[in-house]
């Protein structure tokens, strides 16, 4: 019997309504999110979102390790690999555009659903993860929480909205969390605006409990947030946060990163001798990561400065099916998870030899305005 994408639940609430639970159904995986789970993901919160009885919408991932580790991207691999020997035939990058545009309008409709979505951050969010996780109204982490943007060992770039949401952080850090891969906890999500609250994970069940007995008067939106916010608000304990990361080297990190362009920014890290084991790691990441993605981070954080979450996302949707079509991705996701020697052979030796053509390259567009596959998004819809 094929085990289910993702499990859909409904609890009862005392008021007679209903908490629409779904559950990222792959810990073997660490839940990453393949397209079966963003498909069924997105139909099931477009019938929770007309269903007047359902008042709130609880998401999480199965199992103790992590609420979901990334994109499919062993899926996207296969796909390059297998297109790449059709080349010319039409089917280059098919998958890959499937994939992220079904990603990208699951990421947005998160951003802009009518009702509170509580994520449950436990354990392990990255890259396509945070996605899911970035535009829920009641972001919850946990003291398991990792949070890492890692895009730069596999040769792609921050995407699922970063080029906007990373733009939201105090000035540099954004651009130093996508150069590096840095990994945060919950205290750093806390504090750079990636979480909102911080519950215990012995709570949990408590928690949902709480949202069951909750008063969700007339069920107007404002109702809604109410009944949610008095049960997060009873089970918070921030005072159990592991001890911050981010915070202490605020200074520092915007000195590394306060510079013209990306090679400067690099090679002003990778200088930098401050004897701090989570700086260290972040060196050693980025200077084992793909350079062309270190000028991606660069480029679209400086591209989506001033730009609406809608116009990121379609920006991203062309980036990111141009770097399977002549990116590093194939190549890092082998070295990474498939052969797993570690030992990518990127396109380029350094930053400095990537050439202004080669990022021109990435950055043509696929599709015409009008015929842009997310060419709808913010089309009658807000980002609070």
């Amino acid at each position: 019997m094929t085990e289910l994408a993702v499990i859909f639940d409904e609890r009862p609430t005392r008021d007679g309504g209903r908490i629409g639970v779904a559950t990222l159904n792959a810990p073997k995986s660490l839940n990453a999110l393949t397209l079966t789970m963003a498909q069924q993901l997105m139909a099931k919160l477009a019938a929770w979102a007309v269903d007047r009885s359902i008042v709130a919408v609880w998401l999480e991932g199965a199992g103790e390790k992590a609420f979901c580790a990334g994109g499919d991207v062993v899926a996207l691999y296969r796909s390059m690999t297998e297109e790449g020997e059709n080349r010319g035939s039409g089917r280059d990058s098919v998958f890959a555009e499937t994939y992220f545009t079904t990603e990208y309008r699951l990421d947005y409709r998160i951003h802009t659903y009518p009702k509170p979505i509580l994520l449950w951050g436990d354990g392990i969010i990255m890259g396509g993860g945070l996605g899911l996780t970035a535009g829920a109204s009641h972001r919850i982490v946990t003291e398991t929480t990792r949070i890492a943007m890692p895009e730069i060992t596999i040769g792609l770039y921050p995407d699922i909205g970063a080029s906007w949401f990373l733009n939201r952080m105090p000035p540099g850090v954004g651009t130093y969390l996508g150069i590096t891969g840095a990994q945060l906890n919950a205290r750093d999500a806390l504090d750079l605006g990636m979480a909102d609250y911080f519950v215990p994970r012995e709570r949990r069940e408590t928690l949902l409990e709480a949202l069951g007995e909750a008063d969700y008067g007339a069920r107007t939106p404002r109702d809604l947030r109410a009944g949610v916010q008095a049960a997060v608000d009873a089970m918070e304990e921030r005072a159990q946060a592991p001890q911050a990361q981010v915070w202490p080297h605020l200074d520092h990190i915007q000195t590394l990163v306060g510079q013209v362009d990306a090679p400067s920014a690099v090679k002003q890290i990778l200088r930098d001798t401050r004897d701090d084991a989570w700086l260290a790691a972040n060196r050693a990441r980025l200077e084992a990561g793909s350079p062309l993605t270190a000028h991606l981070v660069w480029l679209m954080l400086d591209r989506h400065r001033h730009t609406s979450l809608a116009d990121a996302f379609r920006d991203e949707l062309n980036l990111s099916v141009q770097c399977c079509r002549q990116g590093d991705v194939a190549e890092g996701v082998r070295a990474l998870l498939i052969d797993k020697d570690k030992n990518p052979q990127w396109q380029h030796a350094d930053v400095d030899s990537v050439p202004q053509a080669d990022l021109d390259a990435l950055m043509v567009p696929l599709w015409s305005s009008e015929a842009h596959p997310l060419r709808d998004l913010g089309t009658g819809e807000r980002v609070n």
